[in-house]
C-alpha cells in the first residue's frame, strides 16, 4: 500500500507539474510575442522617433521614410466600420435564435454557422472582388455622386463584417443561453411582454457579455489578412471617407514581407506594423475588460 501510495503521488505531482509548465507558457506567450517583435523592430527604434513613425504619413522605404499612420488609420477603418455593421446583425439573430425560435432552429443554425466560420479567409475575397467590389461601384457610389473602381474601406468592411459574424454570433448564442430560465419566466409571471423581458432582463444580464463578444470580435477582425487585402484597394494614403481605398496594416505586412529584406530599416519597419498591430489589439481586449469589470461592480 505504501509504495502505491508513493507512486500515485508522483504521478499526480507530474500531471501538475505539466499542467502548471502550460499554464506558465500561456501566460508568457504575450510577452513573448511583444518582445520578439520588439526586438526585430529596434533597429528602426534606434534611428527614428516612435512619434514620426506612427503618426508620418510618408511611407518611402527607399527613402527610408516609415510613416504608419495611414496603415493605422485605415485598419481602425475597417474594423470599426465592420464591427458596426456586424453587431446588430449578431445581436438581433442571437436573440430570435434563444429566445423566439423552435429548438430545430438552433440546431440548424449551429452547422450552418460552424460552415461559415470555417470557410478559408481568401474565399471570402474572392466573393468580395466579385460581388461586394462591382455592388460598391454600381449602386452605393453613385448614391453619393462618386465614381470609383469599388475597392475601398467600404468593401473591406462589409467583407470583413461578413468573416466575423459566425464568430460573434456563437459568443453571444453561448452568452443568452446561459441566463437562467427563472428569470425569463419570473418575469413574464409578473406581466411583462417578451420584448420587455428581453429589453429590461435578458440583455441587462448579458451585457458585459455583450461588451466582452464585441472586444473579442474587434480583436479578431484586427488580424484579418487576405479577404481585406483583396478588396480594400491598398493604396498608401490617408483614407478620409468610407468610399475611399485604404491599406490596414495587416495587408501591409502581408503584402510586403519577403520583398526588399536586403533593406534591415525595411524588415525591421515591417516588424515595427507588427508590433503596433499586437499592441492595438492587446488595448481593446484590456480595454473590454476594464469594461467588463465595472460593469459588472454596477449591476
Amino acid at each position: 500500500m505504501g509504495v502505491l501510495t508513493i507512486s500515485r503521488q508522483v504521478r499526480n505531482r507530474l500531471h501538475g507539474s505539466w499542467m502548471l509548465i502550460s499554464l506558465i507558457f500561456v501566460v508568457l506567450l504575450p510577452f513573448l510575442l511583444g518582445t520578439g517583435l520588439y526586438i526585430k523592430s529596434a533597429n528602426l527604434l534606434s534611428n527614428h522617433s516612435i512619434s514620426s513613425l506612427l503618426f508620418s504619413t510618408e511611407w518611402k522605404p527607399i527613402s527610408g521614410k516609415f510613416g504608419l499612420w495611414p496603415f493605422i488609420l485605415s485598419s481602425l477603418w475597417v474594423t470599426i466600420l465592420a464591427v458596426l455593421f456586424a453587431v446588430p446583425i449578431c445581436l438581433l439573430t442571437s436573440l430570435h435564435i434563444t429566445q423566439y425560435a423552435k429548438r430545430w432552429v438552433l440546431s440548424l443554425m449551429h452547422p450552418i454557422i460552424d460552415i461559415l466560420a470555417g470557410i478559408p479567409s481568401v474565399i471570402y475575397g474572392v466573393w468580395g472582388v466579385l460581388i461586394v467590389v462591382p455592388f460598391v461601384a454600381d449602386y452605393i457610389a453613385p448614391l453619393f455622386g462618386k465614381t470609383i473602381s469599388g475597392y475601398s474601406i467600404l468593401a473591406g468592411a462589409i467583407v470583413l463584417a461578413i468573416m466575423i459574424i459566425p464568430f460573434m454570433l456563437n459568443i453571444l448564442m453561448e452568452i443568452f443561453k446561459t441566463i437562467p430560465e427563472e428569470l425569463t419566466e419570473a418575469s413574464l409571471a409578473l406581466g411583462a411582454t417578451r420584448w420587455q423581458t428581453i429589453k429590461k432582463v435578458i440583455l441587462r444580464k448579458a451585457f458585459p457579455g455583450i461588451v466582452s463578444a464585441i472586444g473579442l470580435g474587434l480583436s479578431r477582425a484586427f488580424g484579418e489578412t487576405i479577404a481585406v487585402m483583396m478588396v480594400v484597394g491598398n493604396v498608401t494614403r490617408i483614407p478620409y471617407g468610407t468610399l475611399q481605398p485604404g491599406y490596414p496594416l495587416p495587408a501591409l505586412i502581408a503584402n510586403n514581407y519577403g520583398e526588399m529584406m536586403s533593406i534591415p530599416l525595411y524588415d525591421s519597419a515591417l516588424m515595427l506594423a507588427a508590433l503596433v498591430l499586437f499592441v492595438i489589439v492587446l488595448f481593446f481586449n484590456f480595454a473590454s475588460r476594464m469594461a467588463i469589470v465595472r460593469l459588472e461592480k454596477n449591476l
